[in-house]
């Protein structure tokens, strides 16, 4: 709400006196002029996304101020035309004042409440969930237009709505940029370019002179916002730098102002073509700038540990996904898709394991059969995703041995069902994964789809932040957080918590709640709501956060929370080989 009072008020500001004095025109013209001024339309947006910076700070309030000074814009050109019309009275303020209530209504509430449903019923039906946001976007810029307000508002607050709704990582988001980047956009900046009326342009100087004092206010104005927001906030150079990027490109809301102006008689030939022309040239600086920021950001928000060049890829995120139960296959890639480090270029790894028996060559071609056509979604969401097969006596065995054979930093585990009274006698082969599995262990039991969810809540036993995993789950529920822009309740030690808050990377809305009954971990369960995404960090027999109680803990929540969607977390532990590495100085008999 600052930045868009500041990218408003100080454009508007700076605008009004330089039309009515320095260009002359009237009020009505030099409001309107001015008012265009505080516009912007986030063309450059794509360069953050595809520099993985879009959830920095700074983008975010650049992208949450575009609604707010749009629509306070859009606003006013509605009041101007009616005044310069003679129209303006206070029927005409009701009705726009009531216009904006109902269609706030209908947009942030109703519409949200309709594609959870839609997502939930069509499930399987990829492609209509692509037109079905299509659908969504047209109307909501025709409700818009009813209300008197201009449908590219409408258009913007489709997107505020459906947001939560769509998860960064998932095929939908893709086919959404894909076809806006290469089609949408393209398609838009073509018709804006062919509006200008060049024999104008060159008619003498008063059109170069009006567009190089429109395109000089409208840099510099945009620059003063963006320079008074990070002097608010303290922000960086380079995140100044992406502010301003990001809120000098002019186009579709300015185009908007203007052509509705230029119809109405307010202002003239050499305005309109003067700000055609400052789109053009604040389209190429926002470009150039956002491209150099957004760079830097990026590489400050690298991670400080040196990947070594002898283990190149290797070195980098690695996730495993055992198949046990077919049925789920899609719910724990979709898991995977979304926690998976982007920076990474390693595969997601599907792992089959099947009985050492005579058919095991007839049962390895089943299998990669049928996972292979589980993986459409990761391969629409731009994820590689290869398929493993392997041949043991024993499932848990072979799932321990993959772990190590491709390197992974994560397994995701489906959560353990029914065991028969052998495995009982023999132990559970879930039971046998943990014990043996010295990777970051994620057991999951995913019933509901992960956007019908509002809350994650974590709950994690004194002295977690000693493991050597604990890096990988919070940065984890982080990801997940930011993916499905959910709220995180932690609820542990307070030691914890200040480890988790002291870290200034973690971009994560974390609500703190103190935990100390660990005689009964389960007694926080009053905390958990049926449409939460409930984790809880166990540990390792033997390591220093673990505690007798947190044994059989899979079993016990699923007794707890039977229609929770939950997943148990087995932090990274140290091993032999890690210990010996770590220091030569340490004796292992």
């Amino acid at each position: 709400m600052v930045f868009g009072i500041f990218t408003f008020i100080i454009p508007l500001a700076l605008g009004y006196p330089v039309c009515r004095y320095l260009l002359g025109y009237d009020v009505y013209a030099s409001f309107l002029t001015a008012s265009m001024f505080s516009t912007h339309t986030l063309v450059t947006y794509p360069i953050v996304s595809r520099m993985g910076v879009s959830k920095n700070q700074a983008v975010a309030i650049t992208v949450g101020g575009t609604i707010l000074t749009d629509t306070a814009v859009l606003i006013i050109l509605a009041i101007v035309i009616n005044s310069s019309q003679g129209a303006f009275n206070f029927q005409f303020l009701l009705r726009l004042f009531i216009s904006l209530i109902i269609f706030s209504a209908i947009v942030f509430y109703l519409i949200p409440i309709i594609a959870k449903w839609f997502f939930q019923k069509m499930e399987s039906e990829k492609y209509s969930h692509y037109i079905f946001v299509v659908f969504i976007v047209f109307l909501c810029g025709f409700l818009a237009e009813l209300g008197g307000i201009e449908p590219i508002i409408g258009a913007f607050a489709a997107g505020l709505a459906l947001n939560k709704l769509i998860p960064h990582s998932s095929a939908l988001m893709n086919r959404i940029e894909f076809i806006g980047n290469s089609l949408f956009i393209p398609i838009f900046l073509i018709s804006v370019g062919m509006l200008v009326d060049i024999s104008v342009v060159f008619d003498g100087h008063q059109a170069i002179y009006i567009a190089a004092v429109l395109s000089v206010v409208a840099l510099a104005g945009k620059w003063l916002a963006a320079y008074f927001t990070q002097k608010t906030f303290k922000y960086s150079v380079a995140q100044r730098n992406i502010i301003f990027g990001l809120s000098s490109s002019h186009a579709a809301a300015t185009l908007a102002v203007i052509l509705v102006g230029f119809k109405a008689g307010i202002i003239d030939e050499y305005i309109l073509n003067g700000t055609i022309i400052l789109i053009l040239l604040t389209c190429i600086v926002a470009s150039f700038v956002t491209q150099k920021s957004a760079k830097q950001i990026a590489i400050a928000e690298e991670d400080e540990d040196i990947i070594p060049s002898e283990l190149g890829h290797y070195a980098q995120e690695k996730i495993l996904v055992p198949i046990g139960d077919m049925a789920n296959v899609g719910k724990h890639i979709e898991l995977a898709m979304l926690l998976k480090d982007k920076k990474s270029v390693n595969s997601i790894s599907l792992l089959g394991v099947v009985p050492n028996n005579e058919q095991a060559e007839k049962n390895i071609i089943s299998l990669k059969k049928s996972l292979q056509e589980q993986v459409s979604d990761a391969v629409a969401a731009d994820l590689v995703v290869d398929v493993i097969a392997t041949i043991d006596q024993n499932v848990a065995g072979g799932i321990v041995r993959a772990a190590r054979e491709t390197m992974a930093d994560i397994v995701i585990l489906g959560w353990p069902g029914k065991v028969g009274l052998l495995e009982k006698l023999v132990a559970d082969k879930v039971e046998l994964i943990i014990k043996n599995m010295d990777k970051n262990l994620f057991i999951c039991h995913l019933d509901k789809k992960m956007i019908s969810h509002k809350r994650i809540v974590v709950v994690s036993p004194p002295l977690a932040e000693k493991e050597l995993g604990f890096d990988v789950w919070v940065n984890k529920v982080v990801q997940l957080s930011q993916e499905l822009s959910l709220p995180v309740i932690h609820i542990g030690h307070p030691e914890t918590q200040r480890l988790i808050a002291s870290q200034k990377k973690l971009k994560a809305n974390f609500i703190f709640k103190e935990f100390d009954n660990w005689s009964d971990p389960l007694s926080c369960g009053d905390e958990v709501k049926k449409d939460d995404i409930f984790i809880f960090i166990s540990a390792h027999t033997g390591y220093i956060s673990h505690m007798p109680v947190l044994d059989n803990m899979p079993t016990r929540i699923e007794r707890r929370f039977p229609d929770v969607n939950r997943i148990v977390v087995f932090p990274k532990r140290y091993t032999i080989d890690m210990l010996v590495e770590s220091d030569d100085h340490i004796f292992i008999p």
